[in-house]
C-alpha cells in the first residue's frame, strides 16, 4: 500500500463486513506504510503514533465503538500467501482473528484480489501475526455460500488453573480455568461455574468476570507461548454453556472487556483443542450469545497440537470514506469504557 502522510484532511477508505454479527472493518486505502519483514514484525511496528492514529480513528467513537474490530492489509511474509493482515480492536492489535479471516476470504473473492472459482472452492491464503491460515471460500453459481478457515496449530496449554477474583460484596470468588491456544491464548470456563448462563441478560456480569479473570492471569506461566513470547498473554476469556452433544454456546470477552458477537473463530479453535484432548472427535456447533453459529472440527493432529477448521459466513455491510477535520476537538476519537 502506498505511503500516506496521515492527518487532518486525509481520507481512509474501508469495506465493512460482519461475520456472525461481529464487525470487521477492512482498510483498503489511507494507511501509512508499516515497516517490517514479517506480519508479526509489522504488528509491533504498527504501534507508532502515525499508524495507530488511524486505528483509533476507525475504531473509537464517533466512527466506531468500544466493541469495534477491523484490520490493516499488509504484504504477506512471502509469495506463498495472497495477503497479510494486522487485526486491531479498541485496545491495540491482536495475534489472530477467525471471524476476520472468514471476512477476508469473502472480501478477497468479492473484490477480485484473488481469482475465484464461481462454482467451487477458492483458497485465500493469509499471513496473520500467529502464522499462515487459509480461508477456503465455497461458491455456487457465482454466489459465496460459506467460508472454512484452516487455523494455525492449536493446543492445550494448561488445565484447572486456580483463579481468585476479588468481590467487594461477597468476598473473593474462587474457581479454575483451562487455557488453550488457537492463534491467541484463551481461558475457558463454564458460565455455570459462576451461577450464570451465556445469555444477554447476564452479559454485564460476564464482562466484569472476563476482565477480572484476565487480570488474575496476567503474567501467569501458563499464558506463555512455548516458542514466541510475542504471542503470549491471555487475550480472551471464553464462557460457555453445554447445549448437548457436539453443541455449545459461548461468549468471548477479549482485550479490555470487548465482547465478540460471533462464536469467535480463534476461540473456537482453542475450544476444539480442549475438546479433542477430552476425546471429542465430532463436529462442534458453536453458538454465539447473539444466536449465530460456526461449525468446527479437527482435521489433523500434529503431536500435542491439532489443526482446526471453522466454517462460517461474512456479509458486506458498507463501504466508507472516513475523514478527520483538522479543527475537530476530539481528533481521532475516544472510548467511554
Amino acid at each position: 500500500m502506498a505511503h500516506t502522510s496521515w492527518g487532518g484532511g486525509a481520507e481512509v477508505h474501508t469495506v465493512d463486513y460482519h461475520t456472525g454479527g461481529e464487525p470487521f472493518r477492512i482498510v483498503v486505502a489511507g494507511v501509512p506504510d508499516i515497516p517490517g519483514a514479517t506480519v508479526l514484525e509489522r504488528r509491533t511496528n504498527a504501534s507508532t503514533p502515525e499508524i495507530d492514529r488511524v486505528r483509533r480513528l476507525l475504531c473509537h467513537e464517533p466512527r466506531g465503538h468500544a466493541d469495534m474490530y477491523g484490520c490493516f492489509l499488509v504484504p504477506p511474509d512471502d509469495a506463498g500467501a495472497h495477503l497479510g493482515v494486522l487485526f486491531w480492536h479498541k485496545d491495540g492489535y491482536s495475534t489472530a482473528c477467525g471471524h476476520g479471516t472468514i471476512a477476508l476470504g469473502v472480501h478477497a473473492v468479492e473484490s477480485g484480489l484473488v481469482d475465484a472459482d464461481p462454482a467451487g472452492d477458492t483458497d485465500v491464503v493469509v499471513d496473520v501475526p500467529s502464522g499462515r491460515v487459509t480461508a477456503r471460500v465455497h461458491s455456487s453459481a457465482g454466489v459465496i455460500e460459506s467460508v472454512t478457515f484452516r487455523n494455525v496449530p492449536s493446543h492445550v496449554t494448561a488445565r484447572n488453573i486456580p483463579i481468585t477474583i476479588p468481590a467487594a460484596a461477597s468476598g473473593a470468588i474462587h474457581g479454575t480455568v483451562d487455557i488453550a491456544y488457537g492463534g491467541a491464548m484463551y481461558a475457558s470456563v463454564p458460565a455455570a461455574a459462576f451461577g450464570l448462563s451465556v445469555e444477554p441478560c447476564h452479559l454485564t456480569h460476564l464482562i466484569a468476570l472476563g476482565r477480572a479473570i484476565k487480570a488474575s492471569l496476567k503474567d501467569h506461566p501458563a499464558a506463555r507461548h512455548p516458542t514466541d513470547d510475542r504471542l503470549s498473554g491471555i487475550y480472551g476469556v471464553i464462557f460457555y454453556d453445554e447445549l448437548g452433544p457436539g453443541r455449545q454456546r459461548n461468549v468471548t470477552v477479549f482485550a479490555d472487556g470487548e465482547v465478540d458477537r460471533s462464536p469467535c473463530g480463534s476461540g473456537t479453535a482453542a475450544r476444539l483443542a480442549l475438546l479433542h484432548a477430552d476425546g471429542f472427535t465430532g463436529e462442534l456447533t458453536h453458538e454465539s450469545i447473539a444466536g449465530t453459529t460456526f461449525t468446527g472440527r479437527v482435521v489433523e493432529v500434529r503431536g500435542d497440537a491439532v489443526i482446526p477448521e471453522i466454517t462460517g459466513m461474512a456479509y458486506r455491510t458498507g463501504m466508507h470514506r472516513f475523514v478527520l477535520d483538522a479543527r475537530d476537538p476530539v481528533g481521532p476519537g475516544f472510548t467511554l469504557r
